[in-house]
């Protein structure tokens, strides 16, 4: 038999292991490195979490760059795309299209698909810098005078004055950065181009010129604009991406801006259209634009029509899924996003260099 100093040390050592046994079921502890909360053992949502935990190192990300007017329907086409691949995060990195391009190229930045708004970018950048060694032409657009309800002169507004109205004094307008962006320096190519449609060799001076560093010269019949330089005073503005003026314009800091159709009617803005022979949307007149020509700090660019690219880096980390992203894009629920956001889709996209196999039935080679 246990004598009474036996039994009372039994009583205390039950006791103490019944305190232990209550403090370690379902308790949660506080990792003091980082202040994180680990379910402790026993706790019914431990397996949960966990399972968690490994579905998101799983988790494969996915880097898009692309250019800044492809943001509404890129976030749709985001969307769709994880929704058909539920291990996969997007990442969508929205900018200029020659900046993008910089920051892979002299960078080292790793892009697993890179949309510009001028698929130009890729063989003059891209494929020299052995960044990419082919592309896509996936859709087309044109430049807009965008303006709202509460513009000064919105209701003289008009495809034969939209130019004398830019050259008053009161009036705030803008246009991106033509050494950022494809918008910026397309805005001035069609404010040249309209010189010639209209007859008119002082728009570009009573307009850009005026108030900034932007200048033009003539040779044989060819126009360069000198924009590496801008210096913009007021009422001209420049800001590095053309999407940045949107909320400018819709918050009243901004009467009139530059910007590409489908970035209009993506933010429900006025705007005004142009001749075809000014708003570099029509391969026809192809001809007529090549006559103006722009040198950026990122070299000389000849005016052509509005025609976005797309390619997979070569330094992409998903290569694989970046082709099935852009087999998404050119394909039948690519071009019903494109649509609906205002921007038409080319069909079937056009190929150009290597072409990767995965890609040759929804592509032609022009």
């Amino acid at each position: 038999m246990m004598n009474s100093k036996s039994l009372l040390m039994t009583a205390v050592l039950l006791l103490c292991a019944a305190v232990f046994l209550c403090g370690c079921t379902g308790t949660q502890t506080t990792d003091a490195t980082d202040g994180a909360t680990t379910p402790a053992a026993g706790d019914e949502n431990a397996t949960v979490t966990a399972t968690e935990t490994v579905a998101q190192a799983e988790e494969s990300v996915l880097n898009v760059y692309h250019a800044g007017s492809l943001a509404k329907p890129f976030e749709e086409l985001e969307q769709t795309f994880e929704v058909a691949h539920p291990g996969v995060d997007v990442r969508l990195y929205a900018g200029g299209s020659t900046k993008l391009a910089r920051e892979i190229t002299e960078l080292g930045k790793s892009a697993d698909v890179y949309a510009t708004a001028d698929y130009s970018l890729i063989p003059d950048l891209m494929v020299p810098a052995e960044k990419a060694d082919w592309y896509l032409t996936f859709a087309k657009n044109r430049l807009v005078l965008c303006y709202t309800n509460e513009s000064k002169y919105a209701d003289e507004l008009n495809d034969a004055n939209w130019y004398t109205i830019l050259a008053k004094d009161d009036v705030n307008w803008a246009f991106s950065d033509p050494n950022q962006d494809p918008c910026g320096y397309r805005s001035p190519m069609v404010i040249q181009l309209a010189e010639l449609h209209y007859g008119d060799d002082q728009i570009f001076e009573n307009t850009v010129s005026a108030h900034s560093n932007i200048k033009v010269t003539e040779e044989n019949g060819t126009y360069t604009i000198h924009a590496t330089e801008p210096a913009p005073e007021l009422p001209l503005q420049i800001r590095p991406k053309s999407v940045e003026l949107v909320q400018m314009l819709q918050a009243g800091g901004l009467d009139y801006a530059w910007e590409y159709r489908s970035v209009a009617v993506q933010n429900g803005l006025n705007f005004l259209e142009l001749p075809e022979a000014v708003d570099l949307s029509s391969v026809e007149y192809a001809d007529t634009y090549k006559k103006v020509q722009i040198d950026c700090t990122g070299g000389m660019k000849v005016a052509t029509p509005v025609v976005y690219g797309v390619t997979v880096p070569t330094n992409a980390e998903h290569s694989a899924m970046g082709l099935e992203f852009v087999k998404m894009l050119i394909g039948e629920e690519g071009q019903a996003i494109m649509n609906g956001q205002g921007q038409p889709p080319i069909v079937p996209a056009n190929g150009f260099g290597d072409v990767p196999a995965e890609l040759a039935d929804l592509t032609a080679t022009p």
